[in-house]
């Protein structure tokens, strides 16, 4: 295996002739908007991608001419066009897991006054493709396209252990050239995961991720290959560890098994 989808390049492997390097280094420059960002300069996109400028003025001025990005003549900046958000909701209404998922998800939020996400990987991220909140809570509310860390999180980490071993050791060198003195701590993390998974049937991150912050997931695999996780969790001050794991750990698992019945009759 030398890829999995929507990871970074490996520039030191073989050269793939059917991988257009131009469009390649256009979906970079869209990536590198985050939620909140407003516009970025040339510059400020050069420093997340690590094009060159001269390369990105003529994608920055291709995806504007094709209305994914649109140009602020007195800032001399962009932000990110309608294209883009016709391609994301085409991408979620058309989500079949996430019309399936939503009234459980809605359910098990106010039942138990938790969180509750739907995500799905983007390269070593986590991305929320929906998300339900009790009206109460204001400090732990994610929106659809918020991302969160893969290798701390409790969703990231359910993530991985529905991978194989082979996958999984994939993730862990993208992890290990990315993390540098912090790999260690991030590996022991997953391999207690692991161990978490193989016992309970669920991931957790007890302030792993934000110190405030306690959450459970469970992944769900469908039968495709396709990976999702569902977590719940919310500011640790109201949600315990021990009443994640004996009160709602039971139903979450029992969601996605709900989920997973349903989504075999599609």
């Amino acid at each position: 295996m030398n890829t999995l989808t929507g990871m970074p390049r490996d520039k030191k492997g073989e050269v793939d002739r059917k991988f257009v390097e131009a469009l390649a280094r256009g979906l970079d420059i869209l990536r590198a908007f985050n939620p909140g960002d407003g516009f970025l300069g040339n510059q400020e996109i050069a420093q997340r991608t690590g094009l060159a400028k001269s390369s990105i003025s003529r994608l920055t001025y291709t995806l504007t001419s094709l209305g994914y990005l649109t140009y602020s003549k007195r800032l001399e900046k962009y932000q990110l066009g309608a294209g883009v958000l016709a391609l994301g909701y085409a991408f979620v209404s058309n989500l079949a897991i996430r019309q399936v998922a939503n009234p459980l998800m809605k359910e098990l939020s106010i039942a138990t006054g938790t969180s509750v996400g739907l995500a799905d990987r983007d390269r070593l991220d986590m991305i929320y493709v929906d998300h339900c909140a009790p009206k109460d809570i204001v400090t732990f509310k994610k929106e659809i396209g918020d991302k969160i860390p893969m290798a701390t999180t409790a969703a990231g980490r359910a993530y991985l252990v529905a991978l194989s071993e082979e996958e999984r050791n994939f993730f862990m060198r993208h992890f290990k050239e990315k993390l540098g003195d912090k790999f260690e701590a991030i590996k022991a993390g997953v391999d207690q995961a692991l161990e978490n998974y193989e016992k309970f049937g669920y991931c957790y991150s007890w302030g792993d991720w934000e110190p405030d912050t306690t959450a459970i997931a469970v992944p769900l695999k469908l039968t495709q290959g396709q990976i999702y996780v569902f977590n719940a969790g919310g500011p640790a001050f109201r949600l315990s560890q021990e009443f994640l794991s004996g009160e709602v750990a039971p139903q979450l698992k029992s969601m996605v098994r709900n989920i997973e019945a349903t989504l075999i009759r599609f």
